[in-house]
């Protein structure tokens, strides 16, 4: 059976258009029936919502933050457990379990101060062993999504006192332990993901594996009472998110820019939420021959066309993002130009304009030539390249072979290939890749760019780079650090913007769409992240009825 028929058995960050706005004729067929409109009032009545998510927002080890429950991929507030501190709707660090912290001089030593009314949702108190507990166990084990290496231990010195040793200055911690979900020392075991005890401000009521998630208000919650008693979870494909909003299953269902316009829900608002959800194609920067580590793998690295500087600074300019836009995400998306774009970290100097004229000057002037089949070659070389994409993706295939099209026009070739991720994953520092990245937090930026970084796909390592990527880490505040981060960019001479290293051409950042029902107001929304799963309700408790 599956959940929408188990249902029917027993801004800051967004803004919303009715369904004529977007395109909806509002026909009947498109009108839930009567039972489910009914069944609509009755959760509002009940302070419900009902809310449709992918299947992969599904954690695969249960709700448990030792393995990636808040973390990994798509980063968001655990809502069952509760964590040290959080992010307000400006990304400005607010204290949750703890009532505050301080920093050595020197970066490595952080002391957390945690509040002493806090219980779990066994009855039994939370205290400052519990977080050591949690960090180190994330620290210890080899699958935790939440990256904590640079923490080398977590010790609790009294009942209310953890102390955080670093084996490097990195103030971008902060970030990751926003979204790190404390858990019990006492009630950890191998089934904690199924049976997650915490002290959030909801309970784990129901999990149908592979269906629908319930999670109720937590009635001992320490902090402000939630508004939305109860928030039910359906992880659907897209057509069948879609139909649950046809059929007034869902109070919010996500959708796609390819449906968003065509769509006939009635009694619906389309919210549109904006995003750091980029899209981008690493351009590897160095001749094959070489090997990389990612994890306990060893990968070739390297790419023949790739490797030539002004090829990747012409494809930068070649990109016309507009039209990416409008033909592929029907106008529901923003240019990229970075991995965090609009965030306080990014730089302005990673704007680059559509411009093939330019293109051709660089390329020419680095001595490539057109041949007679239309495509630039240079000693031999032709610029031919092949570029990767999630096989799964529609998005990705469409914006794959739009960018194909428009770099076809100016002169350089790119084949477009399908595949799984299994199959990508050993050729990624080797072959160009569409990836889709975005967190609300520096540490992807970090990952994607810095030298050693397995993260670094394009494989370009610049020692300045990294200097000002450490210094930015180090920071005394966090805020401190954003010149910094804006100084790898592009720091007068150098940096990874186009006009510097140009180790990546960002493509798109893709606006989160979502179907919502009349009469359900959806709290202020941080920018969304890559992923349209939990990041949503981050802020359900304080969803409402009208």
């Amino acid at each position: 059976m599956g959940a929408l028929a188990l249902l029917l058995g027993p801004s800051v960050g967004c803004s919303s258009s009715t369904a004529a706005d977007s395109g909806n004729s509002g026909d009947a067929s498109a009108t839930g029936d009567a039972s489910g409109a009914q069944a609509a009032a009755d959760r509002a009545a009940a302070r419900e919502v009902v809310v449709t998510m992918t299947p992969s927002s599904e954690p695969a080890s249960g709700f448990d933050p030792l393995f990636s429950w808040g973390c990994g991929e798509h980063v968001h507030e655990p809502l069952i457990q509760s964590t040290l501190i959080t992010t307000n709707t400006d990304l400005e660090f607010q204290n949750d379990l703890a009532t505050g912290y301080t920093c050595s001089d020197d970066g490595l030593i952080w002391t957390f101060t945690i509040r002493d009314d806090v219980r779990f949702s066994d009855g039994e108190p939370l205290t400052a062993r519990d977080v050591a507990f949690t960090i180190n166990g994330i620290r210890e084990n080899e699958a935790a999504e939440a990256d904590l290496s640079m923490i080398e231990s977590a010790e609790a010195t009294d009942d209310v006192t953890c102390v955080l040793r670093l084996s490097k200055p990195f103030n971008a911690m902060l970030y990751t332990l926003a979204v790190v979900g404390i858990v019990p020392e006492h009630a950890y075991g191998d089934d904690y993901g199924t049976h997650p005890i915490g002290s959030g401000r909801y309970l784990l009521e129901q999990w149908d594996q592979g269906q629908q998630v319930v999670l109720a208000a937590n009635p001992d919650y320490y902090g402000e009472k939630p508004l939305m008693d109860r928030v039910v979870v359906l992880f659907m494909e897209e057509d069948a998110s879609l139909a649950a909003a046809k059929s007034g299953v869902a109070d919010v269902a996500y959708t796609a820019a390819t449906v968003a316009k065509s769509a006939n829900v009635d009694g619906y608002d389309l919210l549109s939420c904006a995003t750091v959800d980029s899209r981008g194609i690493s351009l590897p920067c160095v001749a094959p021959g070489g090997q990389k580590e990612d994890g306990v793998q060893t990968y070739e690295t390297g790419n023949a066309v790739t490797c030539d500087l002004a090829l990747r600074r012409a494809i930068n300019h070649a990109v016309d993002r507009q039209a990416l836009i409008d033909g592929v995400l029907d106008g529901f998306g923003a240019p990229a130009y970075s991995v965090s774009d609009n965030m306080p970290w990014a730089s302005d100097d990673m704007r680059v304009e559509y411009d093939p004229e330019q293109e051709k000057r660089i390329l020419e002037e680095a001595g490539w030539a057109l041949g007679a089949d239309g495509v630039y070659e240079r000693d031999g070389v032709r610029a031919s390249f092949e570029l990767l994409y999630s096989a799964s993706d529609s998005v990705r295939q469409a914006l794959a072979n739009e960018f194909a099209n428009q770099m076809a026009n100016i002169g350089i070739e790119v084949t477009v290939s399908g595949a799984g991720w299994d199959d990508i994953y050993p050729r990624e520092y080797s072959t160009p890749v569409l990836w889709g990245w975005g967190a609300n937090s520096p540490v992807e930026l970090y990952t994607l760019h810095y030298g050693s970084s397995s993260g670094n796909y394009a494989v370009y390592e610049n020692q300045a780079i990294d200097a000002h990527l450490d210094a930015a880490l180090a920071a005394p505040a966090v805020e401190d650090s954003y010149a910094e981060y804006q100084a790898a960019a592009w720091d007068g001479s150098q940096g990874y913007a186009p006009q510097g290293g140009a180790p990546w051409v960002w493509l798109v950042n893709v606006d989160h769409l979502y179907f919502k029902r009349d009469g359900l107001s959806v709290a202020d929304q941080k920018p969304h992240p890559h992923g349209h799963g939990w990041s949503l309700v981050n802020n359900v408790d304080r969803w409402s009825w009208e």
